[in-house]
């Protein structure tokens, strides 16, 4: 049976779907929903998941009762049979990432560690070098404070904090900042630097590694899925008529 939509004067059928999702740049979108259900196909799940996911689709859109979720599928131009399968397609995806990326979690998040590490700093920029040489011999002869001096010299926003930063994790910041933090031991001040546009003023006051903990986990194994679907969207081959 073919579907068509009014939408004003305008009557979208079959044929005109795939023009109308190149031309809006859709059509990736579709792909990538293509190659998720080609990609969980296989994986299953309980009655008890199946129940449970169900259940938070209708709590979601307030699907109470038999007549209301018949009502939202004919809306959205599906069966409600179709709830089930919509429902589990997300708790289906998070099986295949875990069955299928969860044993490189350990080796990439180590790879990674680095640019997750978190550091609390102290920051004063000016585009005045010879300011940024007074401010830095100031703070070496604990002439004043640091807080003191950001306040009424720095030119960012962390002039209203006294010039503390943090916690940022170090992918954060500038490249140049973010690598003399990272070789930064606790305390440690640096001279006037260039960075940009700006001459910095920066010292590190505290390093917080990162940790392989719940939520770190999910994070990386969504970065290693959707590195891998890249792939697999590059590898779509867009046929000729």
């Amino acid at each position: 049976m073919a579907f068509s939509v009014q939408v004003g004067s305008q009557t979208i059928d079959g044929e005109s779907v795939f023009p109308l999702l190149m031309r809006y740049q859709l059509l990736p979108q579709l792909l990538r929903e293509v190659i998720i259900d080609q990609s969980t196909a296989e994986i299953e799940c309980t009655v008890e998941e199946e129940q449970m996911a169900l259940k938070r689709l209708c709590d979601r859109f307030q699907l109470a009762t038999p007549e209301a979720q018949a009502a939202w599928a004919k809306q959205q131009g599906l069966n409600p049979e179709d709830l089930q399968t919509i429902a589990i397609r997300p708790l289906k995806l998070e099986k295949f990432k875990a069955a299928t990326f969860g044993k490189n979690l350990e080796s990439y998040f180590l790879k990674r560690k680095g640019s997750l590490d978190q550091v609390i700093y102290s920051l004063i920029r000016t585009q005045d070098i010879g300011i940024a040489q007074e401010l830095y011999f100031r703070l070496q002869d604990d002439q004043a404070s640091f807080a003191e001096l950001a306040r009424t010299h720095s030119q960012g926003p962390e002039a209203e904090t006294g010039g503390m930063v943090g916690p940022v994790e170090l992918e954060t910041p500038h490249p140049t900042l973010a690598k003399m933090l990272s070789i930064s031991q606790p305390g440690q001040l640096w001279p006037p630097t260039k960075v940009g546009e700006w001459v910095i003023i920066v010292r590190l006051e505290k390093l917080i590694p990162a940790q392989l903990n719940e939520g770190v986990s999910q994070r990386l194994m969504n970065e290693l899925f959707n590195q891998w679907l890249q792939a697999q969207l590059q590898s779509v081959q867009l046929l000729s008529p």
